[in-house]
């Protein structure tokens, strides 16, 4: 067969271009839900954080998830929190939001090994704390462990990319002085209308210009920059 096999690559590109772009609508939609109800969505996101500490120290209690690497998300999920301080604002150059990006990374890369590389020769009590034994049909499934991965580990950080706006992406205005860091930018007689822009926004919004920028460039259509 020849043809099928070209028919199948072809749906496949299909099928991840239409999943992108799905995913970049999602992101754009909840951005513009995150610029209107600010308050509601910080509310929300403290107390989400809250109640994954809770589940990570459930899962360490009862199923007996490594100590060390519970401590660690739990502390995790505090610096995570911190990025709430002025929210939606956040400035990228602070050691708050640095040691958020660089945590996420840490938490994927040590779970995922613990989960992949299970104990061989684990104490003979953990079993009967519930903890999983690889010599037994009870490892945990590939369900469990991605939403594990899901909730756990990326839903906060994927929530804060979503909801946090940078500092370089909101429009200077009176009283702007989250974004650049000088407390004297406004006057006490006159309200701030800043419009703050989600990063998932901003992305989105950056990937769209590149795309139209360089389809233009390489002739795929007519724009601003192609006009004689």
């Amino acid at each position: 067969m020849i043809v099928l096999p070209l028919v199948g690559y072809l749906g496949l590109a299909l099928g991840f271009a239409f999943l992108t772009l799905a995913i970049a609508s999602g992101l754009y939609y909840l951005s513009e839900l995150v610029e209107e109800h600010t308050v509601l969505t910080k509310k929300l996101l403290t107390r989400l954080i809250y109640t994954i500490v809770v589940l990570q120290l459930l899962l360490s209690l009862v199923d007996g998830f490594p100590k060390r690497l519970s401590l660690l998300s739990v502390v995790s999920h505090a610096v995570y929190a911190g990025n709430l301080r002025r929210f939606p604002v956040v400035r990228l150059g602070e050691p708050v939001f640095i040691s958020s990006c660089v945590l996420v990374l840490i938490n994927h890369y040590l779970w995922f090994r613990h989960f992949s590389t299970p104990p061989s020769n684990p104490p003979p009590d953990t079993y009967s704390k519930g903890y999983y034994n690889p010599y037994q049909p009870d490892l945990p499934t590939f369900t469990e462990i991605a939403s594990y991965f899901g909730i756990c580990v990326w839903l906060v950080p994927f929530a804060l990319f979503v909801s946090l706006s940078a500092g370089d992406n909101v429009l200077p205005s009176m009283g702007s002085e989250y974004a650049t860091g000088d407390a004297a930018a406004g006057s006490s007689g006159r309200r701030s209308k800043e419009k703050n822009k989600g990063m998932a926004k901003a992305a989105v919004d950056g990937v769209r210009e590149w795309v139209s920028e360089t389809g233009e460039v390489m002739g795929f259509w007519r724009g601003e920059r192609t006009r004689f």
